[in-house]
């Protein structure tokens, strides 16, 4: 079990106790690499490795989610690998069932659903966002769906043997290194499978800034990850520009005169709230009436760092 952790403060405790209390008969250690924290991080996971022998930490002086995902391979010991996220609260059964879709599926990485669950009402508005085809798109690990190949799915269970032949991850890919990974594993002859029994909670943003802020950057790399790997990108991940592209022409058409172009924006904002009508069936008000804003969010924040990503980001691993 792999997991590099930056400020984990509030999550990390619950995080680490979903690993170490996995049902699972065979030897099993977590390896964490921590990164330079601004908060009790790294306290915290002192205090967590001098209660458990099977914790290992290691230290991530970059910070960077690649860089210490290749510091915890290194550092581990076992055939199978498996990916955690400081944000993300395993079930009691994932390791077994990881093993067992490995096994089963001839796989060389598999994974599940990404059960995002907030706590407050704007987390509960984000996780409701993240598991709808309008806020994310149509990725099984977030909508979920039948057993299968796929393209990429969430956080990743890998064969060591994988890993070592593709040489790891890319630690020039500052985000999307797991769609980057899945698709050098595709490309040299792997398969990456989807399971819906593999579930993982998932913890989202708390607020609209760091929800902003983690849509740019994602929507920046996702735009590296298409230049450094031809014919990966489809119109799932150019709608979000696109409709950036739009919104920004009608408004500026509507301030110069010409009212059609407060259409576009108008209509963008009619579709968001008759969208969050169905999806945010369940939800209390206080976070329905925050889907809209969450759509918003996400859509435009993603679409304006792919916009925006400079032609100079990232690198090719030959270069």
């Amino acid at each position: 079990m792999i997991m590099p952790v930056l400020n984990e403060e509030r999550h990390l405790a619950e995080a680490v106790g979903g690993v170490l209390s996995q049902e699972y008969a065979g030897d099993l250690e977590l390896v964490l690499a921590i990164g330079p924290s601004r908060d009790r991080t790294q306290e915290i996971a002192e205090k967590l490795a001098a209660d458990d022998p099977r914790i290992v930490i290691v230290a991530n002086p970059t910070g960077r989610t690649p860089h210490g995902l290749n510091a915890c391979i290194r550092a581990s010991q076992y055939s199978i690998v498996v990916r955690v996220d400081g944000h993300s609260v395993l079930p009691p059964d994932y390791v077994r069932a990881a093993v067992e879709t490995l096994e089963e599926s001839g796989a060389d990485n598999v994974g599940g659903i990404m059960a995002a669950e907030g706590v407050t009402p704007f987390e509960k508005a984000v996780a409701r966002a993240m598991t709808s085809k309008i806020g994310i798109g149509n990725a099984p690990f977030h909508t979920g769906g039948g057993a299968g190949e796929a393209e990429t799915v969430y956080l990743g269970s890998f064969r060591r043997s994988a890993l070592e032949r593709v040489g790891g991850y890319d630690e020039t890919f500052v985000r999307a290194q797991d769609w980057e990974m899945n698709h050098r594993i595709r490309q040299t002859g792997g398969k990456v499978w989807f399971t819906p029994r593999m579930r993982v909670t998932y913890r989202p943003r708390p607020n609209i800034r760091a929800l902003a802020k983690q849509f740019f950057h994602t929507g920046k790399w996702r735009r590296v990850v298409g230049r450094e790997h031809q014919g990966t990108l489809n119109l799932r991940y150019l709608a979000p520009p696109i409709a950036v592209v739009a919104i920004v022409a009608g408004v500026v058409a509507g301030a110069i005169g010409f009212w059609p172009g407060w259409i576009l924006p108008g209509g963008y904002a009619l579709a968001l709230i008759a969208g969050s009508v169905p999806t945010g069936r369940g939800l209390p008000l206080s976070a329905w009436l925050r889907l809209p804003i969450v759509y918003a969010t996400m859509h435009l924040s993603w679409g304006f760092g792919f916009l925006v990503s400079p032609p100079s980001l990232g690198r090719s691993r030959e270069s």
